[in-house]
């Protein structure tokens, strides 16, 4: 609910107080999120997520914070795993080639295995042919 207290030289601030979710609720609520998505997407979707975790924690100086699956290749979902071969991932204001592969679990909201290989920059003139945008 808004709050509105007087401020100095009667000026009005209106604050808004926001009641925090507990973690789970959070969860649940992320979890229900996802659920809307078509089966395919919401694996791609958790498998992309994935493959930025794990560039941030086993790529020093990478900071992950946008990927393209489909950037030169359309991804293939089968069942609960998706083959991404031609993706990219953006990092520091970069675009890098990376083809990934993910299975998932529980309707594709938990990757029970993940491999990935990140290739080489990807030059500034291809990124507009190929869904890649400037940060």
């Amino acid at each position: 609910m808004p709050h509105i207290s007087a401020a100095p030289f009667g000026v009005l601030l209106l604050t808004l107080v926001a009641m925090p979710l507990s973690p789970p609720a959070q969860a649940r609520s992320a979890e229900q999120e996802m659920m809307q998505l078509e089966p395919s997407e919401r694996i791609e979707q958790v498998c992309n997520t994935r493959a930025m975790g794990e560039i941030q924690r086993g790529q020093k100086g990478m900071h992950p914070d946008e990927l393209v699956a489909y950037a030169y290749r359309d991804p293939v979902v089968k069942g609960a795993k998706i083959n991404a071969p031609g993706a990219a991932v953006r990092s520091g204001g970069a675009w890098y080639h990376i083809a990934y592969e993910c299975e998932t679990a529980h309707e594709g909201l938990d990757v029970t295995s993940f491999r990935y290989t990140l290739g080489a920059a990807i030059p500034t003139s291809e990124w507009a042919g190929h869904y890649l945008v400037a940060p």
